[in-house]
């Protein structure tokens, strides 16, 4: 995979930091998701209204610490 750099004003990163569910969250993850969420707002927009909201509602859990981790979900599922 290639990589490029990109020029952002700061007040842009702040606004991409702002998104991240997790701190190690790379910006080609933000990105990804963003143009995800933004494509699906033209093709269904019905169906991205809902998608923003759980979004939100699972960053808002995230940001709680009420979440399972990769480590507990194996255990849940017995994996």
């Amino acid at each position: 995979m290639s990589e490029t750099t990109i020029k952002l004003r700061s007040e842009t990163k702040m606004e991409l930091d702002s998104f991240r569910e997790y701190m190690n969250e790379s910006y080609d993850e933000l990105l990804r998701k963003i143009i995800f969420v933004a494509k699906n707002c033209k093709k269904k927009p019905e169906l991205s209204a809902k998608t923003i909201e759980e979004i939100e509602m699972a960053r808002k859990r995230i940001k709680q610490g009420s979440f399972y981790t990769e480590d507990e979900m194996k255990k849940r599922l017995g994996i």
